[in-house]
């Protein structure tokens, strides 16, 4: 589905597609389904075209634009107005935010991979209250920050010690 070939604009906007052919297709089954059904029908096809390659654009600028189909094919399933909020809708049906599903796949990649993270105990050999986070080393470079290793590690830090 991602083409090394193509920037990540062009594949938001060749994301963006899929999803709106996602979305017609609920609108034409929607007469003759249940509410339950749609959401299977939201499970297997559009939350499987979102979750694709998550990790590598799910904070970027260009995801906004996702984000708004997902709340359009919401609002859809649910029958509400499309000035309706989205929130209690999510919650109703059970089913993540874009922004949600993100960190959710940075911090299963963290778990998955952490082998490739330093601890702070790692780091130096003196006890503190952060000894157990994983190393952030100290840039100021956005595109660093914005990467999958640095976002893992600052998600994966504010999580309490007992998860």
């Amino acid at each position: 589905m991602i083409d090394s070939t193509l920037s990540w604009n062009d594949q938001i906007v060749s994301l963006a597609s899929k999803l709106n052919k996602a979305c017609h297709a609920i609108r034409m089954v929607k007469s003759c389904m249940s509410r339950e059904v749609l959401r299977m029908i939201y499970f297997s096809y559009v939350h499987l075209i979102m979750a694709y390659g998550i990790i590598l654009g799910g904070n970027s600028h260009s995801s906004g634009t996702i984000f708004k189909i997902q709340k359009r094919i919401i609002r859809l399933i649910n029958n509400s107005d499309r000035r309706e909020s989205c929130c209690k809708l999510f919650k109703e049906l059970q089913i993540l935010p874009l922004a949600s599903q993100y960190i959710i796949s940075i911090l299963v990649f963290v778990n998955k991979n952490r082998g490739l993270f330093l601890s702070n105990s790692d780091v130096h050999n003196i006890y503190t209250r952060y000894n157990l986070n994983l190393h952030m080393s100290s840039t100021k470079l956005t595109i660093v920050q914005n990467g999958v290793l640095y976002s893992g590690s600052r998600i994966f830090n504010c999580l309490p010690l007992s998860i």
